[in-house]
């Protein structure tokens, strides 16, 4: 089993909450990660998509007081929707007799409905965590290159050979297009989504471009947006927005656009070992991708992160406001001996960030030029997580 960071902070969030909703796509590891936390605290777990489950809850008021006193783990909440009337109840009962914390932990694909749904009936009552994709930190670091191509979905990443983790994938993608995304309430058709899907892999990092994409589905602009925005909701996509600032230059307002896994751009694009990706146009982009996600990973709460370009050329690939630590500017370069270009030095002189680094491939860190560091990428998401 892999260890993984979000555990403790699950469990934090439990102390200080009566419910914790943990959410992710499906296979990321939430109840595996559910499982790890009822070895810490008395416990009990219901499948919500089993009959049985269902059943115990026929009346549920009943049947969740009488665990008050235990961690109530409730997984594929999404099945029951109703269910959030009686948490709201159950919650406020609970706190006039003294417990305020660690009542309930909902796990749930990240629906819009779903989202909906938790935040009008438990406001207040509910924190939300995000179980993401395995990162840098949680691998060993010999894995990283295999972490970068098979994505950081844990099936995938501990297949036996490339060819299974490849078919994982494939199966993966496959599934949640035909089934689990029309469970959660969109109608759109499964083969329209994947070419949307696709055509974001083929653009990985690039800005958007909701009219190329329009006229290559044949829809209008509100469709391209409705069906980003569905992605976005469901962690499967990154919208990178451009950092505002008053520099007296022209900025682009297009955000940028990321599929959040590498492994799975990898195989929308048919890229099924490392010879195929590297020979691919998109290895930079995926590079890019994998970083930035890892590194956002690891940030501290409340982040800000964008991108900086101007029209006149001046671009960083990442941005970081951080609590208490200013801004951070990062730009990111695949290979053993990155080139720094005249819009990045621009760009720094733009916005004069308080910390500036380029990840490379590479874990030596040096300096490169005045206020630049050049660092490996596990080596900085250590520094950013302090």
């Amino acid at each position: 089993m892999i260890g993984r960071r979000t555990l403790q902070t699950v469990l934090r969030r439990l102390d200080q909450f009566p419910a914790v909703a943990l959410l992710g796509p499906r296979q990321v590891g939430k109840t595996t990660l559910a499982e790890a936390v009822s070895t810490e605290r008395e416990s009990v777990y219901l499948d919500l998509e089993t009959g049985s489950a269902r059943e115990r809850l026929s009346d549920a008021a009943d049947y969740l007081a009488a665990h008050e006193d235990k961690l109530v783990i409730l997984d594929e909440v999404q099945a029951m929707p109703e269910l959030f009337r009686e948490l709201r109840g159950l919650i406020d009962r609970g706190r006039r007799r003294g417990r305020r914390t660690n009542r309930f932990l909902i796990l749930g694909s990240a629906s819009m409905d779903l989202l909906r749904q938790s935040s009008e009936s438990l406001a207040g009552r509910l924190a939300y965590v995000e179980l993401e994709p395995l990162d840098v930190l949680e691998v060993p670091r010999d894995d990283r290159d295999i972490l970068w191509l098979r994505g950081g979905f844990p099936d995938s990443f501990v297949a036996a050979d490339d060819a299974a983790s490849a078919l994982w994938r494939g199966n993966f993608i496959k599934t949640y297009l035909e089934r689990d995304i029309p469970q959660l309430g969109p109608r759109i058709p499964a083969e329209t989504l994947r070419r949307f899907w696709t055509m974001l892999a083929h653009t990985q990092g690039q800005l958007l471009n909701a009219a190329q994409l329009a006229r290559a589905l044949a829809v209008d602009g509100k469709t391209i947006a409705r069906y980003l925005d569905l992605m976005v909701d469901l962690l499967l996509v990154r919208r990178l927005q451009p950092y505002h600032a008053n520099v007296r230059k022209r900025l682009v307002r297009s955000p940028k656009v990321y599929v959040r896994d590498s492994g799975m751009v990898h195989t929308l694009l048919g890229l099924d070992d490392r010879d195929a990706v590297l020979g691919h146009p998109v290895a930079g982009g995926s590079w890019e991708g994998f970083v930035m996600e890892n590194i956002l990973r690891a940030a501290p709460e409340r982040t800000l992160a964008s991108f900086y370009r101007t029209a006149a050329g001046a671009e960083i690939d990442l941005l970081l406001e951080m609590p208490n630590q200013g801004l951070w500017a990062i730009e990111i370069k695949r290979g053993l001996a990155p080139k720094l270009e005249r819009g990045f030095h621009q760009a720094r002189e733009d916005l004069e960030p308080d910390r500036c680094f380029v990840v490379y491939s590479g874990d030596e860190r040096y300096p490169r030029a005045e206020g630049v560091e050049v660092i490996g990428l596990e080596e900085l998401c250590r520094a950013v997580v302090r």
